[in-house]
């Protein structure tokens, strides 16, 4: 027994040498933290839309009640500039560097994020670019939180990334399973735009139960399908005008003007002075 004690405790003597360097081969990746957890650029492009949108909105509320000291609307040659028109050059200018360029690795997240400001600056207007009026504070410009909605729940969508056509070749029955699931997804949208769902039927090519419940339920008052579909049928007229009725409006438009601030109550026509803070808004 004293002798195996020996022993080992000549072992533990034995000299080791630690080396203070390690070197690690090259084209071996070391992963530090968890990869999966990374903002990958539809991400950043989401958060640039979100934070554009609402960045917009706070500035042109704050000029509108008056309370926006030193901001006021941009004049170039005597022209106001809409702000619409630097988010669509931030888009020409992105989408002509990200074809050109190729960008990869943080210049494409970058990118992604500026084309992100572009987008959130145009979409804040669209109301104005459907009605070619500056209709920002009348009824028509909820319709611009309707459509940055839309983008953003596109955008969010595809943050984990999509493939539309799935199953592997060409031609395999899984390809044309994924085909037919496409087919019927666009078909169920269309029905949810003729039934007067617009916003759900857009939302629904990228997220397909919201268009089969859009497509299933009732149809709204004065759209395509109701006009042709229960015109001879009142028990489902009256079901669908009981459901989209005026609270039902209500409750949507006090969403929209909590996001994005209500109409003003002189904002019918789409002429304004600029000099009146009520109707200044930021360009």
């Amino acid at each position: 027994m004293l002798d195996r004690a020996a022993s080992t405790a000549s072992l533990l003597d034995f000299p080791v040498n630690i080396p203070t360097r390690v070197r690690v081969p090259s084209g071996v990746k070391i992963p530090v933290g968890r990869a999966d957890l990374t903002l990958q650029p539809m991400m950043w492009m989401f958060l640039a839309i979100l934070l554009t949108f609402l960045l917009t909105r706070t500035v042109t509320r704050l000029i509108r009640s008056g309370s926006g000291t030193g901001l006021g609307n941009v004049h170039i040659g005597g022209n106001h500039v809409h702000h619409q028109v630097f988010g669509i050059l931030i888009i020409i200018g992105t989408g002509i560097t990200l074809v050109s360029q190729t960008p990869r690795g943080a210049a494409l997240d970058a990118a992604a994020a500026v084309f992100g400001v572009g987008i959130g600056l145009t979409v804040d207007e669209f109301a104005l670019w459907l009605h070619l009026e500056d209709v920002y504070w009348a009824e028509q410009g909820r319709k611009s939180v309707d459509a940055i909605f839309c983008v953003l729940v596109i955008t969010g969508t595809l943050i984990g990334g999509t493939s539309f056509a799935t199953g592997g070749r060409v031609g395999t029955a899984a390809w044309w399973s994924s085909v037919g699931v496409i087919a019927l997804t666009l078909l169920l949208c269309v029905i949810c735009m003729l039934k007067g769902k617009v916003v759900t039927g857009v939302v629904g090519i990228f997220f397909s139960p919201a268009a089969l419940v859009g497509a299933v339920r009732l149809a709204k008052p004065g759209s395509w399908w109701a006009a042709r579909r229960y015109a001879g049928r009142p028990r489902l007229a009256s079901r669908a005008a009981r459901r989209f009725d005026q609270r039902h409006h209500d409750r949507w438009n006090w969403v929209r003007d909590f996001v994005a601030g209500a109409p003003s109550r002189d904002a019918g026509a789409p002429s304004r002075d600029v000099g009146a803070a009520s109707q200044e808004r930021w360009g």
